[in-house]
Parts: C-alpha cells; structure tokens; sequence
C-alpha cells in the first residue's frame, strides 16, 4: 500500500471558515485532490476536522473519492446511542452545523465565551504556546459545565491537535476521539477496497 500526503495550510483552511466560504475552501483543497490524483492515489481523505466544513462541495468537484469523517462518525454516535453532544474544536467547527449530520444527535453549543475560550486555547496549542496541563484541567472544566448545565452526554473532541493535552487516561468525562474514528474508518477503507462505494 502506497501513501501520497500533499499539506494544506492551517491559516488558509482558517481564513476560509471565518468567512463562511465553504466554496473558496472546497476549491482551495480540491488543489491537493489534484496533486494526489496525479500522484497515483485511489481516494483521498482529510484528517482534519474543520475543512469539512466544505465536504459537500469538495465532494463535488474532488476528481478522487474522498472518505469523510461523517459516516464513521455517525455510526459511532449511533452505538453509543447518544442523544446530546458538544464539540471542543475550533470555532468554526463548534459554531458550524458540522454536526447536524449526525442523525438522532442534539449538538449543544458551549456559551459564546466558552467557545472563545476553546478557540483560544486550541489556537495556542496550534501555535505551541500552550500548558498542556492547564489547558487540559480548563477544557476538563468546561466539559463538566455542559454536562451538568446542559445535559451533554458526551463531547466529541473534534480538533486533532487536543491529542496535545488529552489521552485516554486524562481524559475523565465522556467523549469520542472523531480524528481516531476517522483514521480507523481511514486503514479499514484502504484494507478492504470500500472507498471505491463512495462515489
């Protein structure tokens, strides 16, 4: 098995969501779709969450198969039979409807200076500034808050740079790991030949 990367910038997926232009977003990493089809790839993935904040239109025009985080997602909120969640992220993932795919699934919003609060210590963990031990005690908090207050069930840990301040052991309220779903539904793909369904 063969793997082809091709790296899209951070600060352009970041300049894209905040300005709500799933179309410029989708045409910016339908470039790397390109690159990868020319390479030799068979199906192409993102392992980021907040550029699926395009899927739909990068889907359209990708000239690759592209194997997004929501199937496997669902199925996995389904098994766990999960009614109410929040998403710890960036904020155009927790303020996006990224997650109104999910079927079954109430997605509650953090307060507004909660998701500043997110955002921020998400950007500085992006930028290498952060503790990770405060940063992990903080979110930790606030995870509790909207359990308690608002009846979330569990927090879907939709940022794949959290694997800087969360694991498995210091992880104490309930959550899913969407990036290590992702990966699996990813190999499994690969293993079997089912990216070829996505079309």
């Amino acid at each position: 098995m063969n793997l082809v990367m091709a790296h899209a910038h951070t600060t352009e997926v970041a300049r894209y969501a905040a300005a709500g232009d799933t179309e410029g977003l989708a045409e910016y990493l339908a470039q790397f779709m390109d690159r990868l089809a020319a390479a030799g790839a068979e199906f192409a993935v993102i392992p980021a969450i907040t550029p699926h904040l395009a899927i739909d239109e990068l889907e359209a025009i990708s000239p690759l198969p592209v194997l997004s985080i929501f199937p496997p997602l669902a199925e996995a909120v389904r098994k766990r039979k999960i009614g109410r969640a929040a998403a710890f992220g960036t904020r155009y993932t927790i303020q996006g409807d990224l997650f109104g795919r999910l079927p079954g699934v109430e997605l509650v919003r953090p307060q507004a200076e909660e998701i500043e609060e997110i955002h921020a210590i998400y950007q500085q963990i992006l930028d290498g500034r952060h503790n990770a031990i405060e940063a992990q005690r903080r979110l930790t908090e606030i995870a509790q808050t909207l359990m308690r207050r608002d009846g979330v069930e569990t927090i879907l840990i939709a940022g794949t740079d959290l694997k800087e301040v969360f694991n498995e052991a210091n992880t104490v309220f309930p959550h899913i790991d969407c990036a290590a779903i992702h990966i699996e539904a990813i190999v499994q793909a690969a293993l079997d030949g089912s990216y070829q369904q996505e079309r």
